[in-house]
C-alpha cells in the first residue's frame, strides 16, 4: 500500500481561520500513468483511521488529470486525502476554504512523490515530514541503545538523550505555531499538545502540606488549552475523538455530577460551531449510553433534557429525536438517587398482591428474571450465595419478579434454586408497568433500594451488590461524622 499518513506523523510530534475571497476549493491532480479511473476526495470526521468519509469524486482523463471544484460556502477544510480507485492507495494533504491547489504525484516515489503548486502550507508540511524522517531514525537508534544498556548509568544517559530529542521536536512545533499562528497545521499542533506538569514540589494553601493531586489537577485543567474549539476545521482531523476518550474516561471522575459538569464545559467551548459541537454532543451521548459504569444513564437523561429537547441536536430528524426522548423518559424514573417506582405483583405461590413499598428492610433487592433465561440460571444461585453469606446480615430483603413463564415453571425455578424465603412474584395478567418503570429490556435486571426505597444501585449482579451497600454505608458514616464534627464547632 502506498500512502502518506499525515496523522501518524503528527502523533510523533485559536480561532483565526484565514479570510478568503473564494469559498470552497479547486483541486487539480495529475498522476502520470493513471487514466480512466475514479479518484475520491475523502476526509476524517473526528475519528482516526479506518473511518473516513467521501466528499467528492472525479475521473482521471487519459493523460492522468482529474479536477475537483466546489463553491460550497459551508466548506471549512481540514486534513483531506486523495483516494484512488483501488481504495488502498492514497495520500493526505491540508486543505482550506478558498484553496486552488495543483498536485503532481509520482506513485512509485511515495511518500515523497507529491509536489504541490500554490500551497505554501503543504510545502511547509512536507518540510515537517522531512524533519520527522530524521527524528524517527533517531528514535529507532535510541530504542536500540536502551535495549543494549548494561548499567543504570547507561540507561540514564539514553533517557537524557531521548529527552533532548523530544525537546527538538517540541521546539519545531512551537516555532511553527509562533510563525504561522491560526494556520491549520499550527492549530493541529496545538490540539495535539500534551500538558507539561511543572516540576518540583507543590503545596496546599497552608504552604506546608504537599499537594499529592497537583499533577492530576494540573494535567486535567490544562488538557484542552491547545484545542481551538472554535476552529471547525479540526473536525476534519483525527484529533477530537482520542482527546475526548482520554479526557472523559481517564481524567473525569466517573460520577454523574462530574460527567455532566464536564459535558457542559466542553459543549460550551464548542457552542457556535457546527460540526465540532455536533460531534462532541454525539460522542458524549454515545459514551454515557453505552457505559458499563453504574449511574451513567443519569448523564444520558441529562444530555437529552438539556440539549436534545432544547433543539441543539439540529442534525436529527423528528423521528430520530423522538427515539432519544422516549429512551430518556424510560430511564428518568429509575436513575440512581430517585425514589423507586412502586411494584405491585402477585405472589407466585399464594396469588396474593405483593407491594415492594410495603417491604420493611434496610435494603431491598428487586430482581427481574426469567426462568428460561440461561444467564438467570447462572446468576440467581450466585446471588443467593451472597445473600446467605453476607446480605441477609445487612438487613437485605429480596423481591423477585418473573418477567415470563407460567406459575408451574416459575415455582419449579424457585424451588430448584432454594429461594423460597424471598418474596417471589409474577404478573400473570400483565397489569403492572414494571417493565417500563424499571427499563427492563433484558434479564436478569437487579436494583438496590435503601430503607426509604431510594435507588442506590442498578443493573447489579452478585459480584457487586455487597460492595455497593458497603460504599453507601461508608458514605452514611462519613456524613454523620462530618455533621457531628460540625455540631461541635
Amino acid at each position: 500500500m502506498k500512502r502518506i499518513t499525515l496523522f501518524a506523523t503528527l502523533v510523533l510530534m485559536g480561532m483565526a481561520i484565514p479570510s478568503m475571497a473564494r469559498q470552497g476549493y479547486k483541486l487539480h491532480v495529475k498522476i502520470p500513468g493513471v487514466k480512466d479511473s475514479m479518484v475520491f476526495l475523502a476526509h476524517y470526521y473526528g475519528e482516526p483511521l479506518p473511518k473516513i468519509y467521501k466528499r467528492d469524486s472525479a475521473r482521471f482523463d487519459r493523460n492522468g488529470n482529474a479536477e475537483f471544484t466546489t463553491t460550497d460556502s459551508t466548506f471549512v477544510g481540514g486534513i483531506y486525502m486523495m483516494l484512488l480507485s483501488d481504495k488502498k492507495t492514497y495520500f493526505e494533504f491540508l486543505l482550506n476554504s478558498g484553496d486552488d491547489i495543483t498536485m503532481n504525484v509520482t506513485l512509485d516515489k511515495l511518500p515523497d512523490g507529491v509536489k504541490f503548486k500554490n500551497s505554501p502550507e503543504n510545502d511547509r508540511f512536507q518540510a515537517y515530514v522531512d524533519f520527522l524522517k530524521g527524528y524517527s531514525a533517531g528514535q529507532e537508534k535510541l530504542k536500540k541503545k536502551l535495549a543494549d544498556a548494561k548499567t543504570e548509568a547507561d540507561t540514564a544517559a539514553v533517557r537524557k538523550e531521548a529527552q533532548g530529542s523530544a525537546k527538538d521536536l517540541t521546539n519545531y512545533r512551537h516555532d511553527y505555531v509562533a510563525k504561522y499562528p491560526g494556520s491549520l497545521l499550527a492549530n493541529i499542533f496545538n490540539a495535539l499538545e500534551v500538558p507539561v506538569v511543572p516540576e518540583g514540589d507543590h503545596y496546599l494553601e497552608d504552604g506546608k502540606t504537599k499537594d499529592s493531586t497537583f499533577a492530576y489537577n494540573y494535567y486535567k485543567a490544562h488538557f484542552w488549552d491547545g484545542f481551538n474549539y472554535q476552529d471547525d476545521r479540526l473536525i476534519h482531523t483525527p484529533v477530537l475523538q482520542p482527546k475526548l476518550e482520554e479526557y472523559i474516561t481517564k481524567l473525569v471522575l466517573p460520577y454523574p455530577d462530574s460527567v455532566n459538569a464536564e459535558s457542559d464545559r466542553l459543549l460550551k467551548k464548542a457552542k457556535g460551531t457546527k460540526d465540532l459541537f455536533k460531534f462532541t454532543l454525539w460522542w458524549l451521548t454515545r459514551n454515557v449510553e453505552n457505559s458499563k459504569v453504574m449511574g451513567m444513564d443519569e448523564c444520558f437523561v441529562y444530555l437529552v433534557e438539556n440539549y436534545y429537547m432544547k433543539g441543539d441536536a439540529f442534525w436529527l430528524t423528528s423521528d430520530e429525536l423522538s427515539k432519544y426522548m422516549d429512551r430518556a423518559m424510560k430511564i428518568a424514573p429509575n436513575v440512581i438517587g430517585n425514589v423507586a417506582p412502586e411494584v405491585k405483583t402477585k405472589n407466585v405461590f399464594t396469588q396474593k398482591d405483593e407491594s415492594m413499598m410495603a417491604i420493611k428492610a434496610n435494603w431491598t433487592l428487586l430482581v427481574f428474571y426469567s426462568p428460561d433465561c440461561g444467564h438467570c440460571q447462572h446468576e440467581i444461585p450466585q446471588l443467593d450465595s451472597v445473600y446467605e453469606a453476607a446480605l441477609k446480615a445487612k438487613g437485605v430483603k429480596v423481591m423477585t419478579v418473573s418477567t415470563e413463564g407460567d406459575s408451574k415453571k416459575i415455582q419449579e425455578f424457585i424451588t430448584k434454586h432454594k429461594i423460597e424465603s424471598w418474596t417471589n412474584t409474577w404478573d400473570p395478567d400483565h397489569t403492572g408497568d414494571w417493565r417500563g418503570k424499571f427499563d427492563v429490556y433484558s434479564t436478569p435486571t437487579i436494583y438496590l433500594m435503601d430503607e426509604k426505597k431510594i435507588i442506590r444501585g442498578k443493573r447489579l449482579d452478585h459480584s457487586n451488590v455487597l460492595s455497593v451497600i458497603e460504599m453507601q454505608e461508608r458514605k452514611a458514616r462519613d456524613k454523620a461524622a462530618k455533621e457531628k464534627e460540625k455540631a461541635k464547632k
